[in-house]
């Protein structure tokens, strides 16, 4: 379970980047790498979606300072 905690935090996080040069830059990165291959980008942005809500489910008994411990 830990190496699928850590690919969604990472796609989580290459997320949340890209949409912050998007947002500061109107630069995607995402685009920028995979601009030719749309089929593969459109199953990146797939993945990043899947994984922050699999980071939104699992976070609480993942975190220790939101579970209390």
């Amino acid at each position: 379970m830990k190496v699928l905690h850590m690919t969604a935090f990472i796609l989580m996080a290459v997320g949340a980047i890209n949409w912050g040069l998007v947002g500061l830059f109107n630069f995607n990165v995402v685009t920028a790498i995979l601009g030719g291959f749309p089929m593969i980008t459109s199953l990146v942005y797939v993945l990043v979606g899947i994984s922050g809500v699999y980071i939104l489910i699992t976070h609480k008994k993942d975190c220790k300072i939101c579970a209390g411990k």
